[in-house]
């Protein structure tokens, strides 16, 4: 059986997330939603761009763009898709595949022609009834990748008209319909209302699936709890990492139920040893810690979790580290590439905010974009130079200065190492 998908959807409206195409009031930080998304379980998000107009389009790609800086889950792009231009700007945007609106009669068109520029993987079509089924359904069996049907009462003549695979809608958290619905073998996933909710425990219902014979992408361990070395008391302790900072958060104890427990739904779980009882991180506090990985020492006595911490908070006092109380420290020369970027990020940004006398930094910001674009192009010509000398000392100090004069131009346009090694890290 093929692996099935577990699909959000983001509509949006303005730039910011809302709840669905009629209900446009209650709005939402678009990367907020799109994070939790990314780290709750979900294997796909549909992009809706609901703009009404030219300007409204542009600012809604610019928001499906910074979705997919922010996460690591594939997303399809659809809405308002006119022209062979739109879908190319999706896809530019980061989707990895478009959706056309199939109730559209030129969409036909648009589908072969955006197959063939851009192949057929990354197109897909929503129906919610099967005239085009009808009309062309061998043409969409040649240039669709996937069916996006809206409608449950046209999945029989869907399977008897066409081999097209689709995900389908399901608004009802019912695990009992979704494992026989997933039964089939040309539902490749589901979307829906409970899906989109924040309450939904999607890793639960994975695993629920996965007991059921669903294949699904979650969580599958490599060891076992008897594998490991626990202490008197019965415990592994976990140190616990942010997956991205790398920042060390705290340190917890492990039982063979918060261990099977965290592999299962994905999120941390520890045996609390003051209150004797299992407790799921952040299930009273909102400061949820999802599981990134998870590994054993050489001696199988320690784990290590990586987490997306939920709210930047691990401590129960309210840092975001439990780690803070200093006991001794000697000062040493940061050598570690990222915090050397993210610390002379930080002073220049501070240079911008809290100007002092004297600082070249300030006076960069003073004379105005052209001059740091000049001095840009300045210490580029000095690379290039330097490079063909013999000494590649040379080449060190002219790149750091270089380096120097882009981030005084990321400061002054608001753009952050994270976007820039996010977009790295697409390519």
């Amino acid at each position: 059986m093929e692996q099935k998908n577990i699909v959000a959807t983001i509509y949006i409206k303005d730039g910011m997330a809302v709840k669905s195409p009629t209900e446009l009031s209650a709005r939402k930080d678009i990367l907020e939603l799109a994070n939790r998304y990314n780290d709750s379980g979900i294997d796909k998000i549909i992009c809706f761009d609901l703009s009404e107009d030219d300007e409204e389009h542009e600012k809604n790609i610019l928001a499906i763009r910074e979705i997919n800086r922010s996460i690591e889950i594939k997303t399809c792009g659809g809405g308002n898709i006119q022209r062979l231009e739109d879908v190319k700007k999706l896809l530019y945007a980061g989707c990895i595949e478009v959706v056309l609106n199939g109730n559209k009669a030129s969409t036909l068109n648009l589908v072969k022609e955006a197959a063939a520029r851009f192949g057929q993987e990354k197109i897909l079509v929503s129906i919610d009834n099967i005239d085009i089924l009808f009309k062309a359904g061998p043409s969409l069996a040649e240039n669709v990748h996937e069916l996006l049907v809206m409608n449950q009462d046209i999945t029989a003549s869907i399977e008897n008209t066409t081999t097209i695979p689709y995900i389908l809608r399901q608004d009802e958290e019912d695990a009992e319909v979704i494992e026989k619905l997933l039964q089939s073998d040309q539902i490749r996933g589901i979307y829906g209302a409970f899906i989109n909710d924040a309450s939904a425990d999607i890793m639960s219902l994975k695993a629920t699936l996965s007991d059921a014979g669903i294949k699904m992408d979650n969580f599958e361990a490599a060891l076992s709890w008897t594998d490991l070395k626990t202490n008197s008391d019965g415990l592994v302790p976990v140190i616990v990492q942010d997956y991205k900072t790398e920042d060390v958060l705290m340190l917890a104890y492990m039982n063979e139920e918060a261990f099977n427990n965290t592999i299962r739904v994905g999120k941390m779980t520890y045996w609390s040893r003051s209150r004797k009882e299992l407790w799921v991180k952040g299930a009273t506090s909102g400061h949820t810690q999802y599981v990134k990985s998870l590994v054993a020492d050489c001696d199988y006595d320690t784990l290590l979790a990586k987490v997306s911490q939920v709210g930047g908070v691990a401590c129960h006092t309210g840092k975001r580290s439990c780690f803070f109380n200093e006991i001794i420290k000697k000062e040493y020369t940061e050598k570690n590439p990222k915090k050397v970027f993210d610390d002379v990020y930080s002073i220049i940004q501070d240079r911008k905010v809290h100007p002092k006398g004297g600082s070249y930094t300030n006076y960069l910001f003073d004379k105005g974009i052209d001059k740091i674009l000049k001095k840009i192009g300045e210490e580029a010509t000095e690379i290039v130079i330097a490079a063909k000398n013999p000494d590649s000392q040379e080449v060190i100090y002219e790149a750091s200065d270089f380096l120097y004069h882009l981030m005084v131009l990321m400061v002054e346009k608001n753009v952050t190492w994270e976007e820039v090694t996010r977009e790295l890290a697409q390519r």
